[in-house]
């Protein structure tokens, strides 16, 4: 149960279609774009082959001019993996490898994530 006053308490997600996993991730220090690209992959990776997710997507942050410059979490790239219910999405993220993933890019570029669980946008 969430103690944030914004978000519900319980929310009648279970029995929808589908769901999106939003990610947005911003790592602490700009990373080579080699660095980046590689991150992408292992993500993806680890979530396909948890064989609980339909999709994975991901896109770079297009940078503006003076961002820097909010006191906001700004991101380094968008991650959305598209599930069929919140019980794939609990699966995905206890499946073998996926902590292994995360610790592994947390110790050499850490990094923040903020996320959304949401209804498909379109």
């Amino acid at each position: 149960m969430s103690n944030r006053s914004w978000t519900p308490a319980v929310y009648p997600i279970k029995n929808r279609r589908m769901i999106n996993h939003t990610m947005i991730v911003s790592f602490d220090q700009p990373l080579p774009t080699t660095e980046l690209d590689q991150y992408l992959a292992d993500v993806e990776r680890v979530m396909l082959d948890s064989g609980h997710v339909q999709s994975v997507v991901s896109r770079r942050h297009l940078p503006v001019p003076g961002e820097e410059a909010i006191p906001a979490l700004i991101a380094t790239a968008i991650v959305q993996v598209t599930l069929t219910d919140v019980d794939a999405l609990a699966k995905a993220f206890t499946a073998p490898g996926m902590h292994e993933v995360i610790e592994h890019w947390q110790s050499r570029h850490p990094y923040r994530v903020g996320w959304a669980n949401h209804e498909p946008l379109a």
